[in-house]
């Protein structure tokens, strides 16, 4: 069975088509099948705004579509940026410049706890929908390292490790991602 991906964003397709493949999942992007929507992310939780980007894309399609909603949550930010994490500080900033609007916001903050949420939905041309979800806690680095991944990672340390996401292999990020986490668990369900 052929899975579209809903997202437009070229790191998450890289990403998701990089796990789901490993795990004999045929997935292939929205503009391959000639989806062009904007959908909008009006939910207030990343499990809403999953399951509307879902639907849509699948709708649209014709095909079972897989749609993520993810972001970062920092507890001492009191789970900012969360949902609008990739409008965080403004829609024009660029993922560096969000990086570091984050850092200044924690400048002189002892408390850097904080976790990447990702939750995974797909929608089916009959109607069913499933959900499932993943986690990857860490803390907030000190200022951004590493050419890798995109969004956070260059100022996200996962626990039990001395780098940044954006400093891992992929193969090493896909392993203990959220993203990575909540597509295993998905492929659970599924399978």
């Amino acid at each position: 069975m052929r899975f579209v991906l809903a997202t437009a964003n070229l790191g998450k397709v890289r990403e998701m088509r990089s796990v789901l493949s490993e795990l004999g999942i045929d997935v292939v992007s929205r503009g391959e099948v000639g989806v062009d929507i904007v959908v909008e992310e009006t939910g207030s939780t990343f499990l809403e705004n999953a399951t509307l980007k879902a639907k849509a894309i699948c709708d649209a399609s014709g095909l079972p579509a897989i749609a993520d909603d993810s972001g970062l949550i920092v507890d001492a930010l009191g789970g900012e940026p969360g949902v609008y994490s990739s409008t965080y500080g403004g829609e024009h900033l660029s993922d560096d410049e969000r990086c570091a609007y984050l850092i200044e916001k924690m400048k002189n903050m002892e408390q850097r706890s904080a976790k990447f949420v990702c939750t995974i939905v797909c929608a089916f041309p009959d109607g069913r929908i499933i959900s499932s979800q993943g986690e990857c806690v860490g803390k907030i680095a000190l200022s951004p390292s590493g050419e890798g991944g995109f969004g956070y990672d260059p100022v996200f340390v996962p626990n039990g490790f001395l780098k940044t996401m954006a400093q891992l292999t992929p193969e090493e990020k896909n392993a203990i991602s959220h993203r990575g986490k909540a597509l295993n668990a998905f492929m659970q369900v599924v399978c």
